[in-house]
């Protein structure tokens, strides 16, 4: 099987690149990324050398290049996980979300049309519904996106189940709720309060820190979508969660327990910020899909994994601050 995999140098689909190799050591992999700033050669090395692993440089809107990956390397499979992704940077400017987002994703459904893939998976996320204050969304719900990131990712799912009933392409929808877990871009709200508490700074939490979210590991994550990519219906949506809903205040305040030096620092708010996300995890249940490590467990992994790698997160630190000029410090 051989299977394109998109945004493979970064923090969610580098891990699920190591998880189908581990798992399915007859499979290929190409990865394609264009190594924007959150994409890491660093994230790949442990299995750069790996027979069944090819990387290819590029971006998802170049359509000569995605053309000539899928002719070359007769793709079976597409996992579709390139994407702008940073709730912040898509409200300071949003065009290069709906570039990437949207007309990417048009470029890599074309290429996969036009050579007969067997199974295109498009990895969408719980913000695509919008905030929800009782009760959690199911699959069918409506979609009522709030940033210019969830937007973006709403149109590409919507184009995905066009290209789907249209021209009955294999498309397969995964939403997941909040990831976290080892070689995380320091922008995120998780590794941002690990790595403020490393350097003894504040950790900040927008607002008064009652926002909700479900935290998955990154790892359970992974192996959520290979249970979609084997055994998903095609024209479905799968919800991902593991149903560890708590606050972002909640999260300081457990960091601050293994840091008790650190302090929290409530901060301005985020523009059109969210009150809770929450995903009914039913269907992909029945898929036999379960959550291997607790909150605490995963929590614990990350802490060791950015205690041992100083070296990958330091330099890019100061980078990902920029992002909360505009607005005070902050979190997605």
């Amino acid at each position: 099987m051989r299977i394109l995999v998109t945004g493979g140098c970064g923090f969610i689909f580098s891990n699920f690149i190591r998880f189908i190799l581990n798992k399915y050591p007859n499979y290929k992999i190409i990865n394609l990324d264009a190594l924007t700033y959150s994409g890491r050669l660093e994230n790949t090395q442990d299995f750069q050398k790996n027979k069944n692993y090819k990387f290819i440089k590029g971006n998802i809107c170049d359509e000569r290049l995605v053309d000539r990956i899928f002719k070359e390397n007769k793709i079976d499979w597409v996992v579709h996980g390139a994407a702008e992704s940073h709730v912040d940077r898509s409200i300071g400017e949003p065009a290069p979300f709906l570039e990437t987002n949207v007309f990417g994703t048009h470029v890599l459904l074309e290429a996969a049309k036009r050579y007969g893939i067997s199974r295109f998976i498009q990895i969408g996320s719980d913000e695509e519904y919008g905030s929800i204050e009782k009760g959690s969304f199911k699959e069918g719900d409506p979609l009522h996106p709030s940033s210019p990131y969830s937007a973006s990712k709403t149109a590409a799912s919507l184009l995905c189940l066009a290209y789907f009933k249209t021209y009955n392409l294999p498309v397969i929808i995964t939403r997941s709720t909040n990831n976290f877990g080892s070689y995380q871009f320091p922008e995120k709200f998780i590794p941002r309060l690990l790595t403020n508490a490393f350097l003894e700074k504040n950790l900040p939490v927008y607002g008064k820190g009652q926002n909700i979210r479900d935290w998955i590991y990154v790892e359970d994550n992974c192996w959520a979508i290979g249970l979609v990519l084997h055994k998903g219906k095609i024209g479905e949506i799968y919800n991902i969660g593991a149903g560890n809903e708590k606050t972002n205040l909640e999260i300081a305040r457990e960091i601050q327990k293994r840091f008790p030096n650190s302090k929290i620092e409530f901060v301005a708010d985020r523009p059109g910020h969210d009150f809770r996300y929450s995903l009914d995890c039913s269907k992909i249940k029945k898929l036999g899909f379960k959550p291997r490590y607790s909150f605490s467990e995963a929590l614990q992994k990350t802490i060791d994994c950015y205690v041992q790698n100083k070296w990958w997160w330091k330099p890019l630190k100061e980078k990902s601050e920029e992002i909360y000029k505009n607005w005070g410090k902050g979190q997605r």
